[in-house]
């Protein structure tokens, strides 16, 4: 493990614990040669499907990309970090559980925007007004008449 301050390789670890969720291994480490310290956490890794993306591509199924977006549609909402991670392990654990090889971006998308849906009616129309790139603001009217008629029922 490199240093993040001097790229040093050598370096002792500190302490070890559980993650909060049991998920991880959290390590505290000091570079030996510039005595600094960081945290390191240890995953079991999963074997995820690939994503196909809209326009054909195929790449590796990036968690990272799933947080950006749950954070950029719950910015300055009332929700807790918490309820986000929660959102974004479901959605991961959804595609592990997918059968087959690849998955479609279109169902990782409908995955985050049901979760978002059900925790917060704002952050799902943000997101969901980037996912669908409406072109308009009729087509945004039109989903946000369909989300409050099915809220409705």
């Amino acid at each position: 493990m490199k240093c993040p301050f001097c790229a040093n390789a050598e370096n002792k670890v500190i302490d070890s614990r559980i993650s909060k969720d049991g998920k991880a291994i959290r390590r505290r480490r000091e570079c030996l040669a510039c005595g600094k310290r960081f945290t390191t956490y240890e995953f079991v890794e999963d074997i995820l499907p690939m994503v196909v993306k809209k326009d054909g591509r195929r790449e590796v199924f990036d968690r990272l990309k799933i947080r950006n977006g749950v954070m950029k549609a719950c910015e300055k909402r009332p929700i807790s970090m918490d309820a986000m991670e929660k959102i974004i392990e479901n959605v991961e654990q959804a595609c592990q559980e997918f059968q087959g090889e690849e998955i479609p971006s279109t169902v990782i998308g409908e995955k985050v925007m049901n979760q978002l849906k059900a925790l917060d009616g704002v952050a799902y129309v943000r997101f969901a007004s980037v996912y669908r790139q409406f072109r308009d603001v009729g087509e945004f009217i039109a989903e946000l008449k369909d989300m409050l008629s099915k809220d409705k029922k």
